[in-house]
């Protein structure tokens, strides 16, 4: 391409569109357009820019358009006061259970919101082979909040809990699972296997090794997403550890949930790490918290942490039955227990947003506030003042603040009243 033809190009692009970071071509703002939505007066704390100041945020078109000290308010259509909060990239959540009418523990991602703030949402391990379909037509295709999902090696996902899914392990059917993978390259990021013994019986490693060969044989880089908690035995749980590819997940890293005969068979036995998921971390796995109503330790974790395994990730294993257990596992309240664990405020954001939107291969679009990311954003009060937390197993921690949900917009659509017009979503 010539200089001229290169100027008059790039005179066109900016005359009539900008092409972002993202990829996202964008109309280019006059100087009378206005903003959709314009998020002012807060704090803003995004870890993917090292950023935290008070921002005004800007909206057009479902896309951060303006990230600025100050935008008049006349510049806006709508207005939303975050004065004296606190707002974050659109939290993604990476373990919840999503597939409400099709697995036996799903529920509405959309109904969560008010209490979660979260914008991105992945299935893990709902639906197999067999019904990631209508989890992807039915439900997602309906979903406001944006969704993604692990594919679980067991056919029939999670609908038959509690029956276990892979005491049969003909249920784990590696070329179905590889063809889910391989023709949903949008929406499917890899495979879920669910390692404890009361879900597998006495198979050892197989299901695990079947969900790693579906992933190779998809042809895609798809990942494992490898739940453990209540291993048969210990040296299993080391080999589960050692089978682990850089990039996978370990989630419920921090279980301390026995085995069937009581025994405590997780990453920190007798108060000591196991040397490997020691190596698994440093190899690059994924530590992914899970929170549920079964999966999370305060000792465990405290043990993992101070011998060099913290978590990379923070995610809710929000379900049914989990939500309704006093570990509260909705995700601001499992990001404010990592605050009396050491954890600065940035941290935990940066494991709910630029982390895990790197983990599903979207760090360039989700997880962050620059312009030309879509226009997903949480915004939170930081409540002040002697608070107390339990995790699943009765343990208790006492901390002096936590995050409380205020407002979630997702794609620039502001979820509550007053409703847009017309009630456009994506």
């Amino acid at each position: 391409m010539g200089d001229l033809t290169r100027r008059a190009w790039l005179g066109g692009l900016s005359a009539t569109g900008i092409l972002t970071a993202t990829g996202v071509a964008r109309a280019a703002m006059g100087p009378n357009d206005k903003f959709d939505l314009v998020i002012k007066g807060g704090e803003v704390l995004d870890p993917s820019q090292s950023l935290r100041a008070r921002r005004d945020v800007g909206i057009r078109f479902g896309v951060i358009e303006a990230l600025d000290p100050e935008i008049p308010a006349t510049r806006a259509q709508r207005v939303l006061d975050a004065s004296g909060k606190l707002v974050l990239p659109g939290l993604v959540d990476l373990h919840a259970h999503t597939y409400p009418y099709g697995s036996a523990i799903g529920i509405p991602a959309d109904e969560t919101v008010p209490f979660s703030g979260v914008t991105t949402v992945v299935s893990a391990g709902d639906a197999g082979a067999n019904n990631l379909a209508a989890l992807r037509r039915h439900i997602a295709a309906q979903t406001r909040t944006r969704m993604f999902a692990f594919v679980h090696i067991a056919n029939n996902g999670l609908s038959a809990f509690p029956v276990a899914e892979l005491y049969n392990i003909d249920h784990a059917q590696v070329e179905a699972c590889a063809l889910a993978l391989a023709e949903n390259p949008d929406f499917a990021l890899g495979v879920k296997v669910r390692m404890s013994e009361n879900v597998i019986f006495k198979h050892g490693v197989e299901p695990l090794k079947r969900a790693i060969q579906a992933c190779e044989m998809s042809g895609r880089p798809a990942k494992i997403m490898a739940h453990i908690g209540g291993v048969e035995t210990a040296e299993l749980m080391s080999r589960i550890l050692d089978l682990l590819r850089p990039g996978d997940i370990l989630t419920h890293c921090y279980s301390g949930a026995p085995n069937i005969g009581g025994q405590f068979t997780n990453i920190v036995q007798g108060g000591k790490l196991l040397p490997a998921a020691l190596e698994a971390k440093r190899r690059g796995v994924v530590f992914d918290i899970g929170h549920g109503g079964g999966s999370f330790d305060f000792t465990v974790a405290e043990a993992a942490i101070a011998q060099g395994a913290p978590p990379d990730t923070i995610s809710s294993d929000l379900h049914v039955f989990s939500g309704n257990t006093p570990g509260m596992p909705f995700l601001p309240w499992v990001m404010s227990k990592f605050l009396p664990l050491g954890f600065t405020l940035e941290q935990v954001v940066a494991m709910t947003t630029a982390a895990p939107a790197r983990v599903i291969d979207r760090g360039a679009k989700l997880g962050t506030l620059q312009v030309g990311a879509p226009g997903d954003v949480s915004v939170m009060e930081w409540v002040e003042g002697p608070v107390g937390f339990v995790d699943t197993r009765n343990n208790t921690r006492s901390g002096s603040a936590y995050l409380k949900p205020v407002h979630t917009v997702n794609t620039g659509v502001v979820f509550g009243r007053p409703f847009q017009s017309p009630f456009a979503v994506r």
